[in-house]
């Protein structure tokens, strides 16, 4: 694909069939990871045989955008596509492991002293 800042937004607009982000109506955000359910299809739209090609493990929205050089808010409605045609999955990051409260870890450190 060519990069997405060489062509004009006519090509965008065909690619949504003239949505934009607001009317796919969709959760995501950029760091939200995708996972491919099923393979492409020969009649499928290009881009979104491409996203289905590159999410056979879970990559984010931020990383399509990038594999693709497509805008994120273009990544967002193919994905609205797809997840209507339950091609994808979508799923909320692993958030980071919560760390201990600081007072507790410094009393284990003085109990250990202490021994």
């Amino acid at each position: 694909m060519s990069n997405w800042e060489e062509v004009g937004p006519e090509r965008f607009f065909v690619i949504t069939r003239g949505r934009d982000r607001q009317n796919a109506a969709t959760g995501f955000d950029l760091v939200t990871l995708i996972i491919a359910r099923s393979r492409p299809e020969p009649t499928m739209q290009p881009e979104h045989a491409a996203i289905l090609r590159i999410c056979g493990s879970p990559l984010s929205v931020a990383e399509i955008s990038a594999h693709l050089r497509l805008p994120n808010s273009l990544v967002i409605v193919l994905l609205a596509d797809l997840i209507g045609m339950h091609k994808i999955e979508a799923r909320a990051p692993i958030p980071q492991a919560a760390l201990p409260d600081l007072s507790l870890l410094e009393a284990v450190i003085h109990g250990l002293q202490r021994l």
